[in-house]
């Protein structure tokens, strides 16, 4: 450890104990912004040293050199770190966030009290469409993207099946029952010895692209070319899944719940890959197509990785505290050009995240149950959508989900376009992350599977099937004061009824997911402050366990051509090189995921 470094933890030391004190009285976004940026600072160093666990069984360490690890990503995400060469690639378990111990679901019949269903109905039903005016359409469409860039738990099993109850009067269910596949069990973990549940991650854990690469090597050269390091595109387009319960949807790294907001990313970030290799070929015209691949990859995925944290980030959460944050993550404190003359200097807190060191803190990387929980933001996704023309933004015309997911997502792209749709998506609005503006279009929803669902149920069960702390026991985990009355968990007196209502009185009975759509937001916020602590520890930690946006962010691995793509580009670059005719429309945006300019 460095003499920077060993100040550094010092100080973080430090600042925790102080933080500690001044939140017994005031908020952090009470504070003037410079201690109001320590403050999430304390919290994050706080997290990393007592919200980190690794449920995976202890393994003999091996050792590998640092120059014998591969200079790029791997297809499966493993030899990322030198003395764990299996952490977070394909197939390892998830982490959590609160001890393993702790995360035991609760027996019946407790676990379906209240029922899930009820839930969903009586406190997450959209009642009418509540927009989130700060954001455009594409803001929603990309957390998804990201999400199946970074988890998922696979095919449910179909040998357990859970029954919800349905509430007396249910008439909305068109079947008699309610059954629900469970999540399909650890695959590593069968001896049946009552320990707490864990979960395989059907993808990488890392943020390497791979809801468009794909996490094993099958899958990738699937959707290569061969040659140039390009990816497939047929007329612009990707081409249609091969399989025929398949059809009607991209051939892509991960096209679970797929839609056209998902296609329009998808195909956007494919199409950037295959400039890149255009710019790397220009340069290095003797590389082979591996090589160009797979520098073309590490370049495309960190710049979306940049795109999330310094753009879609500082939209969500409009604060200028966290824009400053999320900077910093990025950046450092020093002022950019810094950085584009010397590159990282310094330690974490000044030159930034980006190109410290590779650390893992209390615990091995890996993606946990309770950040998949935080980040379960179904209420982004409108129930009508209304197709603009790009040109005039005259509209041509108006559907409901249904038709433009699933098998029906390609023939929703060929009948309006990309670029109608694209231009649609970045005037239109999500909606507000909170409660009774769950999607009624995923109450009743129907698979591509056949497979019935209510996902704001789902929504609900999850998180008691995986032992997700309810919302007060979540929030105290986070040494964050449990609410003792339902009129302090949320603002709104109308919903403190139904709440108390629903949950027979019982404030420590509320689920998680309620009490984060419940509780009211800091200033400019997307999202509850609830959820935002498992953010500002796994957003920064996302980084800085990667190597390669650590020790191997560097000119040497991604060429200086490749950490220049990154550093100049920003999603209105990506946008505007694809699909130039929306130049009109992005005149004058900053974030492409604040609302676009209206034409007509």
């Amino acid at each position: 450890m460095s003499i920077m470094d060993s100040i550094e933890k010092g100080f973080s030391r430090v600042n925790s104990a102080a933080f500690k004190r001044v939140n017994n009285a005031r908020d952090w976004w009470e504070l003037p912004k410079p201690l109001a940026l320590l403050n999430l600072r304390a919290y994050r160093d706080d997290m990393r040293q007592r919200n980190l666990y690794d449920t995976r069984e202890p393994e003999p360490p091996e050792i590998i050199p640092p120059e014998a690890l591969p200079k790029y990503r791997t297809y499966d995400g493993s030899y990322q770190d030198p003395t764990d060469p299996h952490m977070g690639m394909v197939g390892s378990r998830f982490g959590r966030n609160v001890a393993p111990e702790a995360t035991a679901p609760e027996p019946m019949p407790g676990f379906m009290e209240p029922s899930p269903r009820e839930v969903s109905l009586r406190l997450l039903t959209r009642d009418t469409f509540q927009p989130a005016t700060s954001l455009n359409l594409l803001a929603g469409a990309w957390i998804q993207f990201q999400n199946h860039g970074w988890f998922g738990h696979g095919a449910n099993d179909p040998d357990t099946v859970i029954e919800v109850p349905l509430p007396e009067g249910d008439d909305q269910w068109p079947e008699d029952r309610m059954l629900v596949r469970g999540t399909h069990p650890d695959r590593t973990q069968m001896d049946g010895n009552g320990a707490a549940p864990t979960y395989i991650n059907t993808v990488t854990h890392w943020w390497d692209g791979s809801q468009i690469y794909g996490s094993d090597e099958a899958r990738n050269r699937k959707l290569r070319t061969g040659e140039g390091g390009k990816m497939i595109l047929e007329d612009g387009r990707l081409p249609e899944e091969d399989e025929k319960k398949l059809k009607g949807i991209d051939l892509t790294g991960f096209s679970d719940n797929y839609w056209i907001g998902l296609s329009l990313l998808h195909t956007l970030f494919v199409k950037e890959h295959n400039a890149i290799c255009d710019y790397l070929k220009g340069v290095y015209p003797t590389w082979d197509d591996e090589r160009l691949f797979l520098t073309a990859r590490l370049v495309n995925s960190a710049l979306i990785a940049k795109i999330h944290t310094i753009e879609w980030t500082p939209g969500i959460l409009a604060n200028p505290v966290l824009e400053r944050a999320m900077n910093a993550n990025w950046y450092g404190v020093l002022p950019r050009w810094v950085r584009q003359k010397f590159g990282h200097v310094g330690t974490e807190m000044i030159g930034g995240v980006v190109g410290s060191d590779q650390a893992h803190h209390a615990a091995a990387y890996a993606i946990t149950e309770e950040f998949i929980s935080v980040y379960r933001l179904h209420p982004l996704l409108p129930d009508d959508y209304e197709i603009r023309d790009h040109r005039n933004g005259q509209l041509i015309e108006e559907s409901d989900f249904d038709p433009i997911q699933g098998h029906g997502t390609r023939p929703s792209i060929d009948k309006w376009g990309m670029s109608n749709l694209v231009y649609s998506f970045g005037v239109a609005h999500p909606g507000a992350i909170t409660l009774h503006n769950h999607p009624r279009a995923l109450q009743n929803h129907v698979r591509i599977t056949g497979e019935r669902v209510d996902i704001g149920t789902i929504d609900v069960l999850r998180d008691r099937e995986r032992g997700v702390a309810r919302y007060n026991d979540f929030r105290e985990k986070l040494r964050k004061p449990r609410v003792k009355r339902f009129e302090d968990l949320t603002d709104n007196a109308g919903w403190a009824e139904q709440i108390r209502d629903v949950y027979s009185g019982d404030i420590d009975r509320v689920d998680l997911q309620v009490g984060m759509l419940a509780e009211p937001l800091p200033p400019g916020f997307g999202f509850s402050d609830t959820a935002f602590r498992i953010f500002i520890l796994m957003a920064s930690r996302r980084l800085r366990s990667d190597r390669f946006f650590t020790n191997d962010y560097s000119p040497e691995v991604y060429t200086p051509e490749g950490i220049d793509w990154v550093e100049r580009n920003t999603m209105v670059d990506v946008l505007m090189r694809h699909h130039p005719e929306l130049a009109p429309a992005l005149e004058g945006v900053e974030n492409a995921f604040a609302p676009w300019r209206k034409l007509g």
